[in-house]
Order: C-alpha cells, then sequence, then structure tokens
C-alpha cells in the first residue's frame, strides 16, 4: 500500500458480522488511519457457519443483532448503533449499503446532523424483476440516495449503482480482496504436465459448491486428473462415499490454512471452484494458478477474466466438463494464464489496493 495514502480523521464502519477472512483488511485499514477506527459489528445467527474474527488493530463495538424473519424475509436491527456513534464521534462512517439492516437510516440521521458524511458499501443493484419491480427499484433508489459516496465490491456493482442515478463521480470500486499482494514469486511449473495434470478444489464441502459435479466431470476426462479436494463441511461423508463409485483417485486431505495449504496450491495446474462462494481464488491466483470459476455476484468477474481463467454457470455441469476439458488440453496455455493470474493479484487486486480506496472514499467524506 503507499504509505502516502492515509486517513487522519476518526472512522468508523459498520457491518452486520465480523468473518473471520475479514479481519486482516479491517487491520490494515487501521493502521492507514492511525488506529482510529473502530468497527461496529454483531454475531450471526447460529445455522449461518460464520467464524466470528477477532481484531489486532482496529478498535471493536459489539452489536446487538435482532434478527427478524428468515430467506426473502430477512430483516436485522443492530441496537446500539447510535450509542456508538455518540461515544466514538467519528468524522466519517461507512456502512453496509444493505436496505435489510433497519437502523441505518438513524445512523445517517446522526451523522448529517453533525455535519458527517455517511458512505455506503455494498455488491450493487442489479435489476430487479417482477410484479413490484418498479416499486422495489423507486425503494432501492431512496434507500441509496441518503448516502454521500458509494463503495462497490466490484466494477458491475458500481455500473449497476450508475444505473439507477447514483453519480458516478461519487462512487469508489474497491475490488473484493481477502489476501495481502503475494510476496514469493510465483511456483515454477514444467511447460508440459508432469503425469497426469492436477485439479484443485479449495472450500467448505457444502452442497452449494457442486464438488459432487467436480468429481462426475473428472470421470468425464479422458487423461484421468489428479483431483485434490482441501476443506472440511456438512458434505464430506457423502462426497467421500461418491468419490468412491465415480472417481476412486480422488484425494480428501481435510481443512487446512494458512502455510498448510502451499503444498496443495504448488503441486496444482488448475483451480477450480463449481459452486457459488468461494474465498481462495485470490490465494490459487497468488500460486500462479488458472481459475475455473461459476458466476456469482460480480466479484469474481475482476478477478476471473478471459486472460486467465473461465466463468461458468453454477448450475450447467455439461459446461463444467467442457471447460475442464478444454483447459486441461494445453498445458502451455495453462502456465501462460496462471502468469497472468499472479499479475492481477500482484498489480490490481489485493488487500493494499483495496485500503488504498476506502481511504480514498473516506478522504472524500471529509474534503467533499
Amino acid at each position: 500500500m503507499n504509505k502516502s495514502i492515509s486517513f487522519s480523521g476518526r472512522l468508523a464502519l459498520q457491518q452486520r458480522v465480523l468473518p473471520s477472512y475479514r479481519v486482516p483488511f479491517f487491520d490494515m485499514l487501521a493502521r492507514a488511519c492511525d488506529g482510529s477506527l473502530s468497527l461496529f459489528a454483531g454475531t450471526p445467527r447460529p445455522d449461518e457457519g460464520i467464524t466470528n474474527g477477532r481484531l489486532q488493530i482496529a478498535g471493536y463495538a459489539a452489536a446487538k443483532n435482532i434478527h427478524l424473519f428468515g430467506g426473502a424475509l430477512y430483516l436485522c436491527y443492530q441496537r446500539g448503533l447510535v450509542d456508538w456513534l455518540e461515544k466514538w464521534n467519528p468524522d466519517v462512517l461507512i456502512v453496509e449499503a444493505n436496505p435489510r439492516y433497519l437502523a441505518t437510516a438513524s445512523a445517517v440521521q446522526w451523522m448529517h446532523a453533525h455535519g458527517r458524511k455517511v458512505i455506503g458499501w455494498g455488491l450493487g443493484a442489479p435489476p430487479i424483476s417482477g410484479s413490484l419491480g418498479s416499486l422495489r427499484k423507486t425503494r432501492r433508489i431512496r434507500f441509496l440516495s441518503q448516502f454521500d459516496g458509494l463503495i462497490s465490491y466490484s466494477r458491475r456493482g458500481a455500473d449497476e449503482y450508475a444505473a439507477l442515478g447514483f453519480p458516478p463521480e461519487r462512487t469508489f470500486t474497491a475490488c473484493n480482496a481477502v489476501a495481502p499482494r503475494p510476496l514469493q514469486p510465483t511456483p515454477s511449473r514444467s511447460p508440459a504436465f508432469k503425469d497426469h495434470p492436477v485439479v484443485l478444489f479449495v472450500g467448505r464441502l457444502q452442497a452449494r459448491k457442486r464438488v459432487d459435479d467436480l468429481l462426475h466431470a473428472c470421470s468425464e476426462m479422458e487423461s484421468k486428473p489428479g483431483l485434490i479436494i482441501v476443506g472440511d463441511g456438512p458434505e464430506r461423508e457423502n462426497l467421500e462415499a461418491l468419490a468412491k463409485r465415480v472417481y476412486p483417485s480422488a484425494e480428501f486431505v481435510g481443512a487446512k490454512h494458512g502455510a498448510e495449504l502451499e503444498p496443495y496450491f504448488k503441486a496444482a495446474d488448475l483451480f477450480v471452484l463449481p459452486g457459488t462462494g468461494g474465498l481462495a481464488v485470490q490465494e490459487a491466483m497468488s500460486y500462479g494458478l488458472p481459475i475455473i470459476v461459476a458466476k456469482g455476484d460480480g466479484t469474481q468477474d475482476d478477478l476471473v477474466r478471459e486472460s486467465n481463467g473461465w466463468q461458468i454457470p453454477h448450475d450447467d455441469y455439461y459446461a463444467l466438463v467442457r471447460t475442464i476439458r478444454m483447459a486441461l488440453s494445453d498445458a502451455g496455455r495453462l502456465r501462460a494464464m496462471g502468469a497472468e493470474s499472479y499479475r492481477i493479484v500482484s498489480e490490481e487486486i489485493n488487500l493494499e489496493k483495496m485500503v488504498e480506496v476506502f481511504v480514498q472514499a473516506a478522504n472524500s467524506g471529509i474534503s467533499g
């Protein structure tokens, strides 16, 4: 991160929860604020499978999350939000730009009453369809209009905000990152595959990850690739039973973290995430791996491009088979794509870059 970019005021940041994978980002952002960052967040619902993180540098204030309803009707009220603002007295507040969080309006009102700016941080605003589409669109525009600026997770999200009329000059794109700029050089791989190519999956073993499709897809390859599955979860037993039937050579190594993952990334030729979600994409790219990933909310668009991988529909098994077959047909092309993956996370999408954008947005709240 450019050390000349910093925020000298008091920054407040609201989140519904504090997942462990966000801790490095918030602590790095706190360093850029000279430690003057306080995060307000509550605890997840018991069935969410989110591991709470613990901050080392950023300040933390515990919210009392009151969860209402569920599914498409889910709402959350965070008790104590305005009390926290009164105690912290921030110069700028960054909140999740999610209309399901009912306390946001009162926080915005408090900040504006004290002459301070509020910036929303969100995934974007995809088009709304259905019989109530027009009404919901109007409500969304009204919700976004209360913010003095917006930070989008992706370029697609920024475009969606612009399509709703939010001024592009007040929108910042902080591409979603979960890992810092890689310090190690990209691993050296031979121009041709050694014996059989190796396909790698890293993630929680649950139904939406579609690891069952990955097992079936590998079984259809003419030259059977090695398949390493890193992770644990509720579907592990079922997936291991399936592997015995359709792809016995698949290797389940359990959950691995940090340095434990290094030998698996280095041994792989191709990284595949056939289902939704996937925090390991950026880490895989830092080891010079080309990527096959299911299309998602737009955050994958910035990471995975034609130059370093493929995006496929998350529910199209035949697209998965075709793409793996194409990827493994040309080792030289894979190596070039892997080099581009490494360049992207080194130069464009990493925690340092994400922090820089947040600092720029915060500074705009002081000077704007």
